[in-house]
């Protein structure tokens, strides 16, 4: 009964860790930008293979986790920190955003192109640096669990969940973005900035607790 219980909260603290730095509601912003010439049909078609090329891109750094920081000689304390910074960061500016638009360069590339589902939808809206380093994160601490493989699923399987929230949310961005409006939506973005900033803040001190930890496992 305890592993599955572990098993359910891996799944749930999968889920809470990357749905606040995914974010499908401040996507839709930009999913209602550049595909404001494409029908109904053709948008969801757009979000539904923008979702599964994110959760495939997420499922390849989680396996692939462990090799890439064995190949840098990176250590879980330090993609802690790393990945704490990168969090808070992009709490931070959700927060307090930048009001330098897209530039208009930037926009004719985006309004130019057919297939808008791996970039910039996929990559890197839902599936970007910080929730790639949480993801990675995630894959090193299933490392030290006895059971590595189960972990993996696990944590696959929450980032499926947050794939499929993001499709919903995604799909329905016509009817949100009038329910919401830009207030609700300004209100809705600084809301995951601030759970984000907490999230990276977290992270941060469960990297020094580890150094601290070594340090006195060390001396001692």
């Amino acid at each position: 009964m305890n592993w599955f219980i572990q098993n359910i909260m891996l799944v749930l603290g999968t889920i809470g860790a990357l749905l606040p730095i995914v974010n499908p509601f401040s996507t839709i912003a930009l999913v209602m930008t550049i595909m404001n010439g494409m029908s109904e049909q053709e948008r969801v078609v757009q979000v539904r293979r923008a979702c599964i090329y994110s959760f495939c891109i997420l499922t390849a750094f989680l396996v692939a986790g462990g090799v890439i920081m064995n190949f840098f000689g990176i250590s879980i304390p330090g993609l802690r920190v790393a990945g704490g910074m990168i969090v808070s960061y992009l709490g931070f500016r959700m927060l307090f955003p930048d009001s330098v638009a897209m530039s208009q360069q930037e926009q004719m590339e985006v309004t130019s192109k057919t297939d808008m589902s791996f970039t910039p939808l996929a990559m890197p809206s839902l599936s970007g640096p910080g929730s790639i380093a949480v993801v990675i994160g995630m894959s090193a601490s299933a490392q030290e669990n006895g059971h590595v493989v189960v972990s993996h699923v696990m944590i696959a399987l929450g980032i499926a969940v947050v794939a499929v929230i993001s499709y919903v949310v995604l799909r329905a961005a016509t009817g949100l973005s009038k329910k919401l409006g830009i207030t609700g939506m300004n209100a809705m973005a600084k809301i995951m900035g601030f759970l984000l900033v907490c999230i990276g803040v977290q992270f941060m001190i469960n990297g020094v607790l580890d150094v601290v930890r070594l340090v006195r496992a060390g001396a001692g």
